[in-house]
């Protein structure tokens, strides 16, 4: 969409050029010049935690409300369905802070949008004089008339993106049929050789006959079939590797429980050596050994766009992937709900075809783990959450079952929710090592070919980190069973450099990832040194096998340009960097550390970021009443956060620190200055650009207080 308002202060061009920014406005992209950012540094006191704003376009000093960062590491389904469900605050903050955020989360509701009355499944794909039976026949209540439906059942066609559907466009047909809010695009009246006229749907190009499963859209991948959610739901799915895995470890655990309680004795009845060396003997080996894994590879050149609820979903990686972003992530689901066969955890794993590439891939010499092949690696993988190693590994079979293109299984153990953390999982696994153990064991036996990855905090509270003892456990195993039963197969471990208890409030602890990173580099020397005893790993169970025996290390927090990724993999010594809120304020974070260089995107850039998210969103939930309603959920959520960027052209130095705060001000240009505001009309306003009016019973309120400050958002 083009930008109409380009007018800008007579001195902003020239202020943005004498602080060393280019602009995407006039120049392409191959001419655009790197920055360097230390030829920006200011002489004036810096105030600290506020963003440094060019006089010319500062209003104030007065700090804008922030945005709820839990926003992005909560709960909750990306389908819409559990679109309310609450990310609490933190605890130690207060209890009457905390109520009154728990009551406004839980609180908020998204209205309802959909027709007025619906149209039978029979007729949504069919030409108006051939429907299809229904098979509920003349005791279905829906709408079986089409010009009735098309009259009062349903809003007019939407006037944006040229009233053209986006995905009739992109695929030559529309999932959506007649309930499309662009179906004028893609239908037609014809007149029969009797004289009547029909209502037909057009479909460009040799397709299939389109496919009532409104999971299966075009485009979208690893989608789990009504069958075996079904299936999963009335437990008619046998998961026989975890089931005989389970079986041997409770026995196995009961053992180890009974050694332990001998070995504690008393004093008047100390532990008896035989007896425990009888118990000993009772120990059997797991009932099969983890399949061989695929080897994947993280490096310099592969950024990762981090697992975000409810923000990472999929039009949101489609972008970031195009962008330069060569790892992603889904957004968390929850384990049991998915072995349950719910709808709205499967969802989460649908993928879009763009996220099957291969990452890039051009290592440095010896930071490559034998036998990689990069043809066989694609960018995306899956997160889980548990609280229970039974849950964990049946979810990973599951997944390794249905989901056809899986890079990886990732087992979330950093999430700070306290909904997820009181039912011990999340970061309630950080203080609990011999569960975690037991959680990544078995899901790597289970697993068949996919390797198990791990993301961590450094611990639950401030100034107790546990990351390093977790790090080791993974890598290596209990001590105690080490020579018995080998290491547990982590092919990557991803720590976030803050505490449960922190969030997201202060600085990421870089130092505390580095020392974390120089523990795994050792490891090489201790995994030679338990080469030459009964110690030593059996290969079988590593994901990683091969001269280098190597795990992956991500680094995680804070990352908000090329300056920061690059200084991080330098001092940090770490092999990538995760990117969470700096991605979602910024997608083209990416496409800067590809480049090396800042990019100051114009307004109307940044604008066409959203229409392209609009357009995928219609294709990924549907462009029916329900899909656009989900849309326009899905994108103020992303607005909420894209608010904060702050043009670099408009700052006084370089880089930017994403824990600063932005003072009230102006933009360049009328549209910078609406991108720019925090008040969530403004956010619907941008919306409806691209969808149209909202429906009358839509609502959106944002997971954080949002004030437009004193300034017309439009001039």
């Amino acid at each position: 969409m083009p930008d109409s308002e380009q007018a800008e202060p007579p001195a902003a061009e020239p202020q943005a050029s004498s602080a060393g920014v280019t602009s995407n406005t006039g120049e392409p992209s191959s001419k655009r010049q790197k920055l360097d950012h230390t030829n920006t540094t200011d002489q004036r006191e810096r105030r600290q935690g506020i963003a440094p704003i060019k006089p010319e376009y500062l209003v104030s000093w007065d700090v804008q409300d922030g945005v709820d960062a839990d926003a992005a590491e909560g709960t909750g389904a990306a389908d819409g369905n559990d679109a309310g469900k609450a990310d609490q605050q933190q605890d130690g903050g207060g209890k009457k802070a905390k109520k009154k955020q728990k009551g406004q989360n839980q609180s908020r509701s998204f209205g309802h949008f959909e027709d007025s009355f619906r149209l039978c499944n029979s007729r949504v794909l069919s030409d108006e004089f051939s429907p299809k039976t229904c098979k509920f026949g003349d005791r279905c209540n829906l709408c079986h008339d089409l010009r009735v439906y098309l009259m009062d059942g349903r809003r007019p066609d939407v006037d944006a993106l040229n009233g053209k559907c986006p995905v009739f466009e992109s695929y030559g047909r529309c999932p959506s049929g007649w309930k499309c809010r662009f179906v004028k695009s893609h239908s037609k009246e014809i007149q029969r050789e009797d004289g009547r006229r029909e209502l037909v749907l057009i479909q460009k190009g040799d397709h299939s006959e389109l496919d009532e499963d409104q999971d299966a859209r075009p485009g979208v991948v690893n989608v789990a079939s009504s069958d075996v959610k079904w299936d999963l739901a009335r437990k008619k799915v046998k998961l026989e590797k975890s089931e005989a895995y389970i079986k041997w470890l409770d026995r196995d655990s009961e053992i180890t429980h009974k050694i332990y309680n001998r070995k504690q004795g008393t004093e008047d009845e100390p532990a008896d050596p035989n007896q425990l060396e009888e118990l000993r003997a009772q120990f059997v080996d797991p009932p099969f050994k983890a399949s061989e894994k695929r080897k994947i590879y993280f490096g310099r050149e592969t950024p990762v766009l981090a697992p975000l609820t409810t923000q990472g979903n999929l039009p949101f990686r489609r972008i970031c992937s195009e962008l330069g972003a060569q790892i992603t992530y889904s957004e968390m689901a929850m384990s049991l709900p998915l072995i349950q066969g719910q709808k709205a955890e499967w969802a989460l794993m649908k993928t879009h075809e763009s996220e099957l590439a291969s990452p890039r891939f051009t290592p440095e010499n010896g930071s490559v783990v034998e036998g990689y092949d990069n043809s066989k690696d694609l960018k995306w993988g899956a997160q889980i959450s548990g609280n229970q190693p039974w849950v964990a590994m049946k979810a990973a079979e599951a997944l390794a079952r249905f989901i056809p293109h899986l890079r990886v299984i990732d087992l979330n153990c950093g999430c700070p929710i306290d909904m997820v953390y009181q039912a011990g999982a999340g970061s309630g696994l950080l203080d609990t090592p011999n569960k975690l153990e037991k959680m990544v064991r078995g899901m790597n036996a289970v697993s068949g070919e996919i390797p198990i990855t791990v993301k961590l905090r450094t611990g639950v509270r401030d100034g107790r980190p546990t990351a390093q003892r977790l790090i080791e456990r993974l890598a290596f195993g209990n001590p105690d069973f080490r020579d018995r039963l080998g290491a547990p197969g982590t092919a990557a471990i991803t720590l976030h450099g803050r505490s449960r208890q922190q969030r997201y409030t202060k600085k990421a602890n870089w130092e505390y990832i580095a020392e974390c990173a120089a523990l795994i580099q050792s490891y090489k020397t201790k995994r030679d040194e338990l080469t030459d005893t009964i110690a030593q790993p059996d290969e079988s169970t590593q994901a990683n096998t091969g001269s280098s025996g190597k795990i992956y290390f991500v680094g995680n927090g804070d990352c908000f340009s090329h300056v920061d990724y690059f200084a991080h993999i330098a001092s940090a010594r770490v092999d990538s960097v995760m990117i969470a809120r700096g991605a979602m304020i910024k997608p083209w974070i990416f496409e800067e550390i590809e480049k090396g260089q800042y990019l100051d995107k114009s307004a109307s850039e940044r604008l066409g970021y959203i229409e392209k998210f609009v357009r995928y969103g219609l294709e990924a939930w549907g462009s029916d009443e329900i899909g656009l309603g989900h849309t326009r959920r899905f994108l103020l959520e992303w607005l909420s956060f894209t608010c904060r960027y702050i043009p670099i052209g408009l700052l006084e130095r370089l880089p930017p620190n994403i824990q600063d705060r932005p003072p009230m001000y102006r933009c360049r240009n009328d549209l910078e200055t609406l991108l720019a505001s925090t008040n969530y009309k403004d956010w619907i306003k941008i919306s409806e650009m691209f969808l149209g009016p909202a429906h009358p019973n839509f609502t959106f309120q944002p997971k954080h207080k949002s004030n437009s400050y004193e300034l017309d958002a439009e001039g």
